[in-house]
């Protein structure tokens, strides 16, 4: 069970970040030089990065890179710039909350940071390295504490996800697939079953990508299918990602989890979210207070360059859809695995 081929999408290297640019895969393996803030939103809005955490973590350096581009010696000044730079980032994807909550936390820094401005700079790339060093250790965490919560029988389990929230949603071992990884590590999984997750096939192209460069048994599967696979008693569990989860437990996730939710309660399978207390936003009471992204109707329209419909449809492409909370077993976090409605015992937990 190798292990060693761990992927990390967010690199800082001396004076600049690194991101592995998702929209190639698995096609192509690139990486992308970003030394600017603008153009480390340009990369999170076109999701060159993608995926929650990893979202929060790229954005903690873009705000670096935006106050490293700050000329002046004027505290006020500098807190006024690096506020309008955390803007600019704050548009780029308006569901995903870590971001909010990684701008939050180093507008944090550098207003608590005494000292001159360059003191404050530094200050800020330790904060941005700390988060990320810490979603490492969170999503480890994460899949420890989900592969305890799993069902005991079968001994292998057979596990259905969606979207892609694996190495690459975060800062290296995810939190869907950090469950598969720990339950892989621990021979708990003999398969994984992998949406390919329209329109943007995240499933198809991120996480079969992620399980094969590690020898993890992966089947994937269109959208429809899955139900079917269901019934025909093909899978144990679903775990997925989530984007934003509000204080009574509702998620939002990628587009067609919710179906996935409510096909697995037809068939008395568990359905589980995984996702660090940086996703919780415990300022939003439930989920239809979550903002729901819409993304560029040639998302639907067509696929790579090939036109798939006629000329005078509409189009409707939401990126995202919640789960209600009646329909989850229980939420994994770094803490434990907790139902739902326990979700808000944690919140003093949460910090900046």
């Amino acid at each position: 069970m190798n292990l060693t081929n761990q992927v990390f999408p967010v690199i800082w290297q001396d004076d600049h970040v690194w991101l592995i640019d998702q929209n190639r895969l698995p096609g192509e393996y690139d990486l992308v030089q970003i030394s600017r803030s603008d153009d480390m939103a340009v990369a999170i809005k076109t999701m060159i990065v993608r995926g929650a955490p990893a979202i929060g973590v790229a954005a903690a350096y873009g705000m670096y890179l935006g106050a490293r581009e700050i000329i002046t010696a004027d505290r006020d000044q500098f807190l006024a710039r690096l506020e309008a730079v955390a803007k600019t980032l704050r548009e780029t994807r308006p569901t995903a909350v870590n971001l909010f909550w990684a701008i939050a936390r180093m507008m944090k820094v550098a207003r608590q940071t005494i000292g001159p401005i360059a003191h404050i700079k530094q200050t800020l790339l330790d904060a941005a390295q700390a988060i990320q060093a810490e979603d490492l250790q969170t999503c480890q965490a994460i899949g420890d504490h989900g592969l305890d919560a799993l069902p005991q029988t079968p001994a292998r389990l057979r596990l259905l996800t969606h979207c892609n929230a694996g190495a690459l949603a975060t800062a290296g071992y995810g939190t869907a697939l950090g469950v598969v990884r720990s339950a892989w590590r621990d021979d708990r999984l003999e398969r994984v079953y992998a949406d390919e997750t329209r329109p943007r096939f995240q499933g198809a192209r991120l996480t079969a990508w992620e399980c094969v460069q590690e020898g993890i048994p992966i089947t994937l599967i269109t959208d429809s299918m899955a139900a079917h696979c269901m019934q025909q008693g093909m899978v144990d569990a679903v775990v997925v990602g989530a984007d934003r989860i509000t204080a009574n437990g509702d998620a939002a996730n990628k587009i067609g989890t919710y179906s996935l939710a409510l096909v697995a309660k037809a068939h008395n399978i568990p359905f589980f979210v995984a996702a660090p207390l940086s996703t919780v936003d415990f300022d939003l009471s439930e989920g239809s207070h979550i903002p729901i992204e819409e993304r560029d109707p040639d998302e639907v329209r067509q696929i790579g360059e090939t036109v798939i419909c006629p000329v005078g449809v509409d189009f409707y492409n939401p990126a995202f859809d919640v789960t209600p909370a009646a329909l989850i077993m229980a939420i994994f976090t770094e803490h434990g695995a907790v139902k739902p409605h326990e979700l808000i015992h944690l919140k003093p937990q949460q910090v900046l």
